[in-house]
């Protein structure tokens, strides 16, 4: 990164999900270091494929993930032919993906958490409820 990017550089505050300490660019340097021009940012945000912090004036913050995501968006388009509406859902379904593991390494801590506690008793669990479906025939029809 060249000097003009370094002092592009801007820390803004931390966005939702995200730690105090990230670095944000500008638009014009983050397109540069995605390898874009800066009005293809601004499509992939008004598309909602890249989605950059805003500062209180409107401006785009892009941290080094979204960068990151930039590139990847460009990797599938221009590498593997997928088209925006195509990468959208991947992103989308790569998202959903991540948050569910992060939900079972939550669930799987508590589980942890409960049976290292002193009084956890498993034969005390309440029974697991089947909610299978069966489907019953007659086995002889009545005419």
């Amino acid at each position: 990164m060249g000097p003009d990017a370094a002092a592009e550089r801007n820390h803004a505050g931390p966005r939702e999900g995200r730690q105090s300490s990230t670095e944000y660019f500008v638009i014009s340097v983050a397109a540069q270091l995605a390898g874009m021009h800066a009005q293809t940012l601004r499509t992939y945000d008004r598309l909602g494929l890249v989605t950059p912090q805003r500062t209180s004036g409107g401006g785009r913050r892009y941290s080094e993930r979204d960068v990151e995501l930039l590139r990847e968006v460009q990797r599938l388009s221009q590498d593997e032919g997928v088209n925006l509406a195509g990468i959208k859902r991947i992103i989308e379904l790569t998202n959903q993906v991540t948050e569910l593991h992060q939900r079972v390494m939550e669930l799987t801590a508590e589980l942890e958490r409960q049976r290292s506690r002193p009084d956890y008793r498993p034969e005390l669990l309440p029974a697991q409820r089947n909610t299978a479906l069966v489907v019953w025939q007659p086995r002889h029809r009545r005419r």
